[in-house]
């Protein structure tokens, strides 16, 4: 298993924990709302350190973009695997026809 998949894992225990004993149990407690907008903090702090160039800062922020994504996937009941898939589907193919090739709409 990768670290993700482990992560995944343990997000899907704390979901079950009291809110009281667990970050995520609480983050998750707050809804698939609030899960969202913490991912969306995250990710903007991430991109605000990719343009800085502190390259230390952009990986613990990325650390906490991936955390934050796992907990809102979790939050919709979507599995990592299932995000795994789709990238694999689409290994290989060029972006520009991957995209055309998405339904319209």
């Amino acid at each position: 298993m990768s670290v993700l998949n482990d992560l995944a894992t343990t997000i899907a225990e704390r979901a079950k924990a009291d809110p009281e004993s667990s970050w995520t149990a609480k983050l998750l407690a707050k809804g698939p709302e609030k899960c969202a907008e913490k991912f969306g903090e995250e990710a903007i702090e991430a991109v605000i350190e990719a343009v800085k160039g502190d390259r230390e800062k952009l990986t613990y922020e990325a650390a906490d973009v991936l955390y934050h994504l796992l907990v809102m996937l979790e939050a919709r009941d979507v599995a990592l695997d299932d995000v795994l898939a789709e990238l694999a589907r689409r290994q290989g193919l060029s972006g520009v026809a991957e995209k055309a090739a998405r339904p319209k709409g």
